[in-house]
């Protein structure tokens, strides 16, 4: 059998913790933050563990996600 292949920009989004779970940013950071209050932006900077049901997901994206940390 080939080699699965780890889905790219998968990869780039999300970050493997030290006891295996996955962490993503938030959105709603990329542009038109003027009108933001400064708490606002700075909880947006933050990154949040994956729901458990949207990590079954993305472990079909991430087939060796032991190896991606």
């Amino acid at each position: 059998m080939p080699k699965m292949k780890t889905h790219r920009s998968a990869q780039k989004r999300y970050k493997i913790t030290g006891t295996g779970k996955l962490t993503r940013g938030k959105c709603g950071r990329s542009h038109l933050n003027v009108t933001f209050s400064s708490s606002r932006k700075r909880r947006l900077d933050s990154n949040v563990v994956v729901d458990p049901g949207a990590e079954q997901k993305l472990a079909l994206q991430l087939p060796y996600r032991k190896y991606c940390r």
